[in-house]
């Protein structure tokens, strides 16, 4: 179990703090996008795309991360578009929750309009690549996230190759947490992801889950998306709805490597594997304890004992 070594270890955000220290947040995914990559539109409606974030914060969620444009090729959707899409998400679900809000977008347009909606986080698959999207997280004082990729999204890049993968991650990140520091982003701000499967192949992301270890030790919040990726469909040879096992187990590593935050669609079952890690790691402690704590061992819930 590896144990980063945090530049911040407490993060505040608008409404929560969070200390990753001593927590592994679950953020949960809301794509309101016709062609998700997982649901497939299931969330497109505007009254889903809600529900479908309440119902992650009452099952646990630390964090939303609402998107409306997938990462994957694809045509292009306009700043206004994509505001339209996700802004109202926003703006309901802080309405309701002081859950960690993320916007999942690259556009400065979108990122102001977000953040105007209620957004403490900006989750940016390109790594400040677009002009002015730094200068918006800096002067609106929210977090970022800076994730490892190689094109831009909505665009296909054909057979990348690395020589040492996590190494060349490891050193992306580096370069742009300078570019986000330089443009006046606090530290204190900042959260790093090796983007699991971004313009990787499957191989090149499972050498990413096992050393996962030497983006932790980059001194900021890793975080790990790894839920129902496709590099669990290849190595288990399983469609995209039966990778839940998969993804739960790819979490489970990245977090006992340092991540910690996990991105995932099974939110229930996720914070649940995170909480278990956290108890064993003695940052918690169990929910309740009967066994083996008495003359006679109880029955948990009704069961007889040894069942």
């Amino acid at each position: 179990m590896f144990e980063p070594e945090l530049i911040h270890p407490v993060h505040r955000f608008a409404h929560r703090s969070i200390d990753f220290s001593r927590r592994i947040a679950v953020m949960a995914i809301v794509n309101r996008t016709p062609d998700s990559f997982y649901d497939g539109g299931a969330n497109f409606a505007l009254d889903a795309a809600v529900r479908a974030a309440k119902d992650a914060v009452d099952a646990g969620a630390d964090w939303v991360d609402i998107g409306g444009v997938p990462f994957a090729p694809g045509p292009p959707l306009s700043a206004a578009e994509e505001a339209e899409r996700v802004v109202p998400v926003i703006r309901a679900v802080r309405a309701a929750s002081d859950v960690v809000i993320s916007a999942d977008t690259f556009l400065p347009q979108v990122a102001e309009a977000a953040i105007g909606a209620g957004a403490d986080v900006i989750n940016d698959t390109t790594g400040l690549a677009y002009p002015g999207l730094a200068q918006v997280v800096a002067e609106s004082g929210v977090h970022v996230v800076l994730t490892h990729s190689l094109a831009a999204p909505r665009t296909n890049f054909a057979r990348p190759e690395y020589g040492d993968v996590v190494g060349e991650v490891a050193d992306f990140l580096r370069r742009r947490i300078d570019v986000a520091l330089d443009a006046g982003i606090a530290p204190e701000k900042i959260i790093i992801d090796p983007g699991h499967d971004l313009n990787k192949n499957t191989l090149h992301t499972l050498e990413i889950t096992r050393r996962f270890t030497e983006i932790a030790s980059l001194g900021y919040p890793a975080l790990a998306a790894v839920s129902n990726k496709d590099f669990i469909g290849e190595t288990l040879d399983l469609p995209k709805q039966e990778r839940t096992a998969g993804s739960l187990a790819a979490a489970s590593m990245c977090a006992l490597n340092g991540a910690r935050i996990v991105r995932m669609h099974h939110v229930a079952e996720s914070v649940q594997a995170m909480r278990l890690i956290e108890a064993t790691m003695g940052w918690r402690e169990p929910a309740y304890l009967r066994h083996n704590m008495s003359d006679v061992n109880e029955p948990a819930h009704g069961r007889p004992a040894g069942t």
